[in-house]
């Protein structure tokens, strides 16, 4: 490594460095300041309105947004434009938090009376705590920083890290108090991969009907052979009485059976299957089948109806690996 590219990474290391000091000592500040913001966006009957300017409304913005991904309504509001009509979209029963780092931006610190007065509570995010921001504020959230990661002290770095820090650690106790589980989450999340990861079941992905490779116990090795090569599985659930998943022959079974030097194709399948196998159902979600397939170092997994006990699909490797889920 020449001299350059080290003092680009110890210039790297020590930012990240900085940043970390940052958070760490906001975290063993938390008191009870947090908890009562943290219970007024839990009582808020509106929505959440967040406010700041330049790299402290850049972080508003990402507050914003996790808040409503994680259940609490919540929006954006640019303090200028607000001075100027977006007053508006502000209403009596919301609740706000302002950010700025010195707690004296000029537009945040006007806006503050008005929304008082409208008898918004108001949560002031800043490191001054004898600031107009903080002075107009029913809670103040400190950020404790002691210097910006950057060599001339003035860009924000560390400032801007904790704040974003602090918002989640916000918006995630709120979450918890709330009891917002996975189910409502997936909701929220209906796109992308995060969607596929909480919404996509078992059901969506197996082979079913003709694709799926069914066959009774009497049946012979040979025909179930011919039932694993017409539908492409690799394997077969095999049923006994009243249509029961009793066992799955797959093409792994079939190696063993012949190394062992036991394998006649006119024997039964239920001679050579493997009995109560692993199984999920259709409302399993395919995650789950996912991490089952990987544990357990296997290719695929029958679907069994969740009353019946029949089997109704196939789950291949294959199939969730195109989804991004292997």
């Amino acid at each position: 490594m020449n001299a350059g590219d080290a003092a680009l990474i110890r210039t790297a290391k020590a930012v990240i460095a900085s940043e970390a000091k940052a958070v760490s000592g906001l975290s063993a500040s938390l008191d009870a300041s947090f908890a009562k913001a943290a219970r007024l966006v839990l009582n808020c009957r509106g929505k959440v309105v967040l406010l700041g300017v330049g790299k402290s409304g850049l972080i508003a913005r990402k507050i914003a947004a996790t808040l409503a991904s994680t259940g609490t309504r919540s929006i954006y509001v640019h303090p200028v434009e607000s001075l100027h009509g977006d007053l508006g979209m502000i209403a009596a029963d919301d609740a706000a938090i302002a950010l700025s780092y010195s707690g004296e931006t000029e537009e945040t610190a006007k806006l503050l009376p008005i929304l008082k007065r409208q008898g918004l509570p108001v949560i002031a995010m800043t490191n001054n705590p004898a600031s107009r921001l903080a002075s107009r504020a029913d809670v103040t959230l400190r950020l404790r920083v002691k210097s910006e990661a950057c060599p001339f002290g003035i860009v924000p770095t560390s400032s801007t890290t904790a704040m974003l820090a602090l918002g989640d650690a916000l918006a995630m106790a709120v979450m918890t108090a709330k009891g917002f589980d996975k189910s409502r989450f997936a909701k929220l999340h209906p796109g992308g991969n995060l969607g596929k990861l909480l919404n996509l079941k078992v059901g969506d992905l197996m082979h079913k009907g003709a694709d799926n490779p069914v066959v009774r116990e009497t049946a012979r090795i040979s025909e179930a052979l011919k039932v694993m090569t017409a539908t492409h599985a690799g394997a077969v659930s095999v049923t006994g009485r009243g249509g029961r998943l009793t066992g799955y022959f797959t093409d792994g079974d079939l190696r063993r059976c012949l190394q062992n030097g036991a394998c006649r194709l006119e024997a039964p399948v239920a001679s050579v299957m493997t009995r109560g196998p692993l199984t999920v159902h259709p409302e399993t979600m395919a995650m789950e089948a996912a991490r089952l397939i990987s544990e357990k170092k296997i290719d695929n997994l029958p679907v069994t109806d969740s009353r019946t006990g029949r089997p109704v699909g196939i789950i291949d490797e294959r199939d969730l690996l195109k989804e991004g889920l292997g």
